[in-house]
């Protein structure tokens, strides 16, 4: 089975998925990255996409500068929704499903409890904006798709949460971090799993109509990010390294130009009903990234 990935190799999700698909035997994955392939050039894409012949298109590749998307809205909506939609467009023409990934932050968070895709969409951001242009953009472009809404996104490599938090520990003796803020970490090599999962379900049973739409791939605990921080630390102070104290502070002490969403929790039902499939607790797949990036007796991070 061969996937097409859009993006560079090394972003979070699609390292993940050169991983998992290394580690089956079974896939081939391909990637789209400029200049060969630049989602603000769409006439790129067909060219790119049509080269490797895909059977599954994975639509990782975004603009996920969250702030900077205030200033800088036109690039955001170019790359999130007319890049994406372009990408969409040309797996229709490969006849390939498209898989689109997408965020939490296409919410306002002001729901109690978790979010299920029928929930009415209201971001609050640019980003979001553009994200949830993309969502809808890429359904247009073709039928056979599904939008993964993902959140929190973490691995041992890459730029997230649980790196800065490592790297943050050793630079100070204490860390002030949000406890407003609740939502689902997802580690990505699970929802790389996921998502190559499905992609060999399609290859071999067929694209089936229901699987089209919105479902949410998330990890199933929900935590503040100063609750994930403390579970960052005291992992990684049980493979010897430094354990320093977390404050807990609201948002307004923590101001940015990008409003987030108070709730991020995404109800994964869907995800179990339509395919079986359940993340694993942020317990054990947060052992998995800090076992990698520390060690399970301590070392240096990579």
């Amino acid at each position: 089975m061969r996937v097409f990935v859009t993006g560079a190799d090394d972003g979070q999700l699609a390292r993940s998925l050169g991983e998992a698909a290394a580690a089956s035997g079974e896939i081939e994955v391909g990637f789209g990255a400029p200049p060969a392939m630049d989602l603000t050039r769409p006439e790129t894409i067909l060219p790119a996409m049509q080269a490797f012949g895909p059977d599954v298109v994975v639509s990782a590749a975004a603009y996920t500068a969250v702030d900077r998307a205030e200033s800088e809205p036109e690039l955001a909506y170019a790359i999130n929704c007319e890049g994406a939609a372009a990408a969409a467009a040309a797996a229709l023409r490969l006849g390939a499903p498209v898989i689109h990934v997408s965020t939490d932050y296409v919410f306002d968070g002001a729901k109690d409890g978790a979010y299920v895709e029928t929930d009415l969409p209201a971001p609050q951001g640019v980003y979001g904006r553009t994200k949830l242009a993309g969502e809808r953009a890429v359904a247009a472009a073709n039928p056979r798709h599904l939008i993964a809404r993902t959140s929190w996104i973490y691995a041992p490599f890459g730029s997230n949460f649980v790196r800065t938090m490592l790297r943050l520990s050793t630079e100070r003796d204490s860390l002030r971090v949000v406890d407003d803020q609740i939502g689902c970490p997802t580690y990505s090599p699970d929802l790389a799993d996921a998502i190559l999962h499905i992609a060999r379900t399609w290859s071999r049973d067929g694209w089936r109509g229901e699987h089209a739409g919105v479902t949410h791939f998330a990890g199933p605990d929900a935590v503040t990010w100063c609750a994930f921080a403390r579970q960052i630390l005291a992992g990684a102070a049980a493979r010897g390294g430094r354990s320093v104290d977390v404050e807990a502070i609201t948002t307004e002490q923590y101001p940015t130009p990008a409003t987030r969403p108070a709730n991020s929790r995404l109800s994964t039902a869907r995800l179990e009903s339509l395919f079986g499939l359940r993340l694993p607790p942020l317990e054990r797949s947060l052992s998995a990234c800090l076992d990698r990036l520390i060690g399970q007796t301590g070392g240096a991070a990579t």
